[in-house]
């Protein structure tokens, strides 16, 4: 057994039953869907009710996690007697990072002879999920607290992170687009196709005109990243809120054009990121040679 703990958020949109059966703990981010507050507990069925009831027009707000709420959370593990390891999403992206950060200041003053390494992931959803999954695997087969931090920080700008939304609405709400681009793009059934970059933002890198173009512009990014290295045995990870069909014809035209790839997993997507995005986002993640919105 590992003398360390690698632990997350909810934010990292691995399904439940992953994080349980890997003994990964995991800090919740609260949401609220008409005013009635709910934690964020990472299961498939939570998920798939929230963009339900967003499909038939409830309106879902988010909470960053305050400071208390990370000094509890770092207390319990490092009061096991083990070090640390902490992955949340990127600090561009996290309103709750600077809390984060200073309560873990805080708390290893009170564990002087405990490690507590806080990275900043630039990852966000799956990408930081198949960040985790890859780090507590190779904390599995025996490898030390210092070379899995070392291999997270050398390896976390190779997680290629590629998105698509269905409907403009949302990031206006978020104020990622103005209302008159949402009202003219709405018109011109424009898809934003998005992508994060080295910063860890979440930045627009296309407008595509319909959805099959969006799709087609993921799968093109996809088998260009894919095609400067050995795809043999490399993960994809879909996530998508409420929009399966799309997520398995992405799957299944990747397959066929890189019959080598290893397993393509599809699961739902987590309700923080699907609060800003909304219903119909479709999100890939996989390690590459390093990141290029292409």
């Amino acid at each position: 057994m590992a003398d360390y703990i690698i632990a997350t958020s909810s934010t990292s949109d691995l399904p439940r039953t992953w994080l349980d059966e890997h003994n990964v703990p995991f800090i919740s981010y609260q949401y609220t869907v008409n005013d009635e507050a709910f934690t964020d507990d990472c299961r498939e069925e939570s998920r798939a009710a929230v963009y339900a009831g967003m499909r038939g027009g409830n309106l879902l707000k988010t909470s960053m996690i305050n400071k208390f709420q990370y000094l509890e959370f770092f207390e319990e593990l490092l009061g096991s007697g083990k070090d640390v390891i902490f992955l949340d999403m990127s600090q561009k992206m996290s309103a709750s990072f600077e809390n984060c950060r200073e309560a873990a200041a805080e708390i290893v003053k009170k564990y002087p002879e405990q490690s507590l390494y806080v990275m900043d992931t630039r990852c966000i959803s799956g990408g930081l999920g198949l960040l985790v999954q890859n780090m507590v695997r190779r904390m599995e087969t025996g490898m030390s607290f210092t070379d899995v931090v070392d291999w997270g920080e050398a390896n976390k700008l190779k997680i290629a992170h590629r998105f698509t939304v269905d409907d403009l609405k949302y990031l206006k709400m978020g104020g990622r687009v103005s209302n008159a681009s949402a009202l003219v793009g709405s018109l011109l059934s424009i898809k934003p196709v998005l992508y994060v970059p080295d910063a860890g933002t979440l930045d627009v890198v296309e407008k595509a005109r319909g959805r099959k173009a969006a799709l087609k512009s993921i799968i093109d990014g996809i088998e260009h990243d894919l095609s400067k290295i050995d795809a043999a045995g490399t993960e994809i990870h879909i996530l998508h809120a409420d929009c399966l069909a799309d997520a398995e014809v992405v799957r299944d035209t990747v397959k066929a054009a890189y019959p080598q790839l290893g397993e393509i997993t599809i699961t739902s997507l987590g309700v923080v990121i699907g609060a800003h995005c909304g219903p119909g986002l479709l999100t890939v993640f996989y390690l590459c040679g390093g990141r290029s919105p292409d």
